[in-house]
């Protein structure tokens, strides 16, 4: 990034003491300008070119429409806002694994925005600064993410501790949802489809996906061969469900993990690939049945088949699923105790968390934000924009949504009168029942220990599991690095000899 002062730049900084604007700074020394470095989700953000034709948001509270990207609106926003210059420097991650084995070797970000295990595995290790507290100043105008944070969000994230610290101190959440199956409904039924024993069931072989990662993988296999504990009268009545369902979800005994890794092993056998984005476009195209898949890319895969007329339903499993947050923190490492950059990653948040710009990024990336806007109903516009009815629709069903819009879950102020079918399609992928709620767990932190037996295990499943292998083969096996052994050996010998 360039940093050239220009005449204006340096009278703006000259006058910057008169300006309200620069009072967060006023005991600061001026700068030209700030860099900060992001660093999220690939297609985790809107980019803007909108067709306006076609794409064009009308709302109540006004249009929506994406130009230009949505960091060069913030650049040009928080100019304009604090008077201050800052240059984004954007990257992108694939996985969680990927973002923390890229920050083992060095590289260095500001801001980041990893799934809820590796941001309770980063305050673990003390590798975050903290919020500031002007940050949940309420009666500050520009601070969208605290005035605008779904109470049913705000309460996980105050309420969820490492090391007897809230995640609301160090992360500020961005998407979130739940895990589940997208199906074709004429080949699958729900009931099917309700269950994570459809990834190893032999009737669909070569016909279904999973996803190609420990974490999503294990949770799905947890499930899977706790399905009979699980699904137990007892269990589900017990007043205790929501710790239970938590501990067994994110067991890690000796028992468990070969359990997991023994069903594993059958789904590899029985599945067409494992697979991080690919499931989508097979899905789309046919080529297969159901696919395991995050909410956002179950909402992204329904529509695009619905342009082809093609129908594709979303089923979340009875056992459980994962609801999974994904939440900006602010790294050690980068903001290095600068004051200008900390406000800056947190202006970004906030920027990102502004009712219009939540609805930009929800179109684009199909995700949703843990935003429901406050007092500002824009979000919910949306909503009903989205999925609501139309007038003369008869099949419909009322879809209360007051947990995740309203402080009190059962007010029944958010309801939307949808048509009947969506109940099993994009609206239940984007914004879950409460039924469906009740039942969700999180993936927690695993410590290193726990960490590398899970990974030990996913290397047995995803590479070379020497158990798996027959008395006969591991002999053949033996036998050849022998022989292997002693040609290099004997190929030793000969040069030796001609020399």
């Amino acid at each position: 990034m360039k940093k050239k002062i220009t005449a204006m730049a340096l009278a703006f900084v000259t006058c910057a003491s008169l300006l309200p604007a620069f009072k967060v700074f006023a005991d600061e020394p001026a700068a030209e300008e700030v860099t900060l470095r992001v660093c999220n989700w690939e297609e985790y953000i809107d980019l803007g070119d909108w067709d306006p034709d076609e794409e064009t948001i009308d709302l109540d509270n006004g249009d929506i429409l994406g130009v230009t990207p949505m960091v060069d609106d913030f650049e040009e926003w928080y100019f304009e806002t604090y008077g201050i210059k800052v240059n984004v420097e954007y990257s992108t991650f694939g996985t969680n694994e990927d973002l923390y084995n890229m920050l083992t070797l060095g590289d260095v970000y500001d801001l980041i925005c990893p799934s809820e295990y590796l941001n309770m595995k980063l305050m673990a290790e003390d590798a975050l600064v903290p919020l500031s507290s002007d940050f949940f100043d309420e009666s500050d105008e520009n601070n969208y993410y605290i005035r605008g944070l779904s109470p049913y969000i705000r309460d996980i994230f105050d309420s969820k501790e490492i090391n007897g610290e809230p995640w609301s101190k160090y992360m500020a959440g961005y998407m979130w949802g739940i895990t589940g199956i997208v199906y074709n409904p004429n080949e699958i039924t729900k009931e099917e489809a309700s269950t994570w024993t459809l990834l190893s069931d032999p009737e669909y072989f070569r016909q279904i996906t999973i996803k190609d990662n420990v974490r999503d993988s294990y949770f799905a296999a947890v499930g899977a061969v706790k399905k009979d504990l699980l699904t137990s009268e007892e269990f589900l009545n017990d007043p205790n469900y929501a710790l239970n369902l938590e501990a067994e979800m994110n067991d890690t005994s000796p028992e468990t993990i070969q359990a997991a890794q023994d069903w594993l092993q059958s789904v590899k056998n029985n599945a067409y690939s494992f697979e991080t984005d690919s499931g989508k476009a097979d899905m789309i195209t046919g080529k297969v049945l159901a696919n395991y898949q995050w909410s956002g890319d179950a909402v992204y895969t329904m529509d695009q088949a619905d342009e082809d007329d093609y129908t594709l339903n979303f089923a979340v499993p009875v056992e459980s699923s994962n609801i999974y947050f994904d939440g900006w923190v602010m790294l050690k490492s980068g903001i290095n105790q600068d004051p200008r950059k900390q406000h800056a990653a947190e202006s970004f948040i906030n920027f990102l968390s502004r009712p219009d710009n939540v609805v930009r990024n929800m179109y684009y990336i199909g995700y949703t934000s843990v935003i429901s806007g406050g007092d500002d109903d824009t979000i919910f516009q949306y909503l009903d924009w989205s999925y609501g009815a139309e007038d003369d629709e008869e099949d419909v069903t009322e879809y209360d949504l007051s947990y995740f819009f309203s402080e009190d879950p059962d007010s029944g102020e958010y309801v939307i009168s949808a048509p009947t079918d969506q109940v099993d399609r994009q609206l239940s992928a984007q914004y879950p029942p409460r039924d469906i709620i009740d039942r969700t767990s999180i993936m927690v932190y695993f410590d290193n220990d726990k960490t590398d037996v899970i990974n030990q295990m996913w290397i047995n499943v995803r590479c070379f599991n020497l158990d798996t292998i027959p008395v006969l083969g591991k002999a053949l096996i033996v036998i050849a690095i022998t022989a292997a052994v002693i040609f290099i050996i004997r190929s030793k010998i000969r040069k030796k000899a001609h020399r």
